[in-house]
């Protein structure tokens, strides 16, 4: 058996990994040899461990609709947290992610300020966002299902897809909850728009679109 270690293996920039028979355990060593401060992402599901490494127009939407959302909580006046791609991991459920990005919304006030997380205790984010632009080998549902995260934003080829947790399933919706007020399928395009403008034309143009639905 030949065995690699971590630093042996290189992911390029749009590509995954798939690593099979990872137990538990091997999880969760991987994951304190890769560290925090890394730009791959992990998704985990019973057994099957991927590595994903983005590419740089997977960031730009990722912090784009990041950004839009904290945008659009302000003139809401809604308070939120935000944990980025922390892994959120449940051993029972023998599932672990890390999204693009999470919040808190609805649960805000019973995650304020907090470092750290257990999910055998603590609720799982109420939003979180995947950018699909790289090719994933683990279908991300199960996952999220299995830790119960209730909604999740999927940005796809100038697409925004919101799916709700809805009998044991994710199904396509027309409204978040988180904003139940907005079309949010709408903010792909009003990023592309101003993409060439700069983000301070871009979040300029966020906070307007807001206002714009609120008071029509």
């Amino acid at each position: 058996m030949v065995t690699l270690q971590l630093r042996q293996l290189e992911v390029p920039p749009g590509e995954c990994l798939l690593l099979h028979d990872v137990s538990w355990s091997d999880f969760e060593t991987i994951l304190a040899e890769m560290g925090n401060h890394r730009s791959t992402r992990i998704a985990y599901d019973n057994g099957l461990l991927e590595i994903m490494a983005p590419l740089p127009e997977h960031e730009y939407f990722k912090q784009s609709l990041s950004i839009a959302i904290e945008d659009i909580a302000e003139i809401l006046e809604q308070n939120y947290e935000s944990y980025g791609s922390t892994t959120w991991r449940k051993r029972a459920e023998q599932a672990g992610i890390e999204p693009d990005n999470c919040f808190y919304f609805q649960n805000e006030t019973r995650m304020r300020g907090k470092l750290t997380f257990d999910l055998d205790q603590d609720p799982p984010p109420d939003l979180a966002l995947e950018i699909d632009l790289t090719s994933k080998s683990l279908n991300r549902f199960p996952i999220y299902q299995r830790l119960g995260v209730p909604e999740i934003w999927c940005y796809d080829q100038g697409q925004l897809t919101v799916y709700r947790l809805q009998a044991g399933e994710y199904r396509p919706v027309d409204q978040s909850t988180v904003f139940p007020a907005l079309r949010v399928q709408e903010l792909p395009q009003l990023i592309e728009v101003h993409r060439e403008q700069g983000r301070l034309a871009l979040r300029r143009a966020v906070r307007d679109w807001v206002r714009e639905q609120i008071n029509g």
